[in-house]
């Protein structure tokens, strides 16, 4: 339900669960982790999935029996954060609740038109993986974030790209991820790793 392409220095992670939205298990979650920490031999990460929709977030079974607080979650999104390889998130569709958290890790996030993202964390009763918050108001403010987290609304990706979450929209996402890895592939892993720690840190 993960398949892993490499392509000289470019990883593509495809979520592969279509008939179920994309919906995350245990083990996809746990086998998601350990492809970003291997992953330290990537120059670019591209998190794509089948489909219409990326992901729906945590398999509402396996969330009931206690992945929703699951520490695999944030083992994914750190694991993302600390790479020195630039990392996209394709979104082929809408991403909601867990998921979002790689999806905020990634450096990059392009989409397909007409895709949602939302984090329905308040109408569930659950709270959102330690990380999730900050990233989320680093990139869009507070307030925003508060619309997301706490008002539980549903943000068209039209509507997050003024906002600063989503960085380009096209028909063929994972196409465009790739244009994007280009200066990226053509400088040394140094150069490329050093400019994106200049941005961003990289996080203990």
């Amino acid at each position: 339900m993960i398949d892993l392409t490499r392509d000289g220095g470019v990883w593509t992670v495809t979520l592969d669960r279509p008939d179920k939205a994309n919906a995350l298990t245990e083990d996809m979650l746990t086998r998601l982790a350990g492809i970003a920490e291997e992953a330290v031999a990537a120059r670019v990460l591209i998190l794509t999935g089948r489909g219409k929709v990326f992901s729906a977030g945590a398999d509402l079974d396996a969330a009931r029996a206690g992945l929703a607080t699951s520490p695999v979650w944030e083992r994914l999104s750190g694991a993302l954060a600390r790479l020195d390889a630039l990392t996209i998130c394709a979104l082929n569709g809408t991403v909601a609740g867990g998921a979002m958290g790689m999806f905020l890790a990634c450096d990059l996030r392009v989409s397909v038109p007409g895709a949602k993202l939302f984090y329905p964390v308040m109408k569930l009763g659950f709270l959102p993986q330690p990380s999730d918050p900050g990233r989320l108001a680093a990139l869009v403010g507070p307030a925003r974030a508060r619309l997301i987290l706490v008002a539980g609304q549903k943000i068209p990706v039209e509507e997050a790209l003024h906002w600063g979450l989503i960085d380009r929209i096209d028909d063929d996402p994972l196409h465009a991820a790739q244009e994007l890895a280009r200066d990226t592939l053509s400088a040394t892993a140094q150069h490329a790793a050093a400019i994106k720690r200049m941005i961003t840190p990289r996080p203990d």
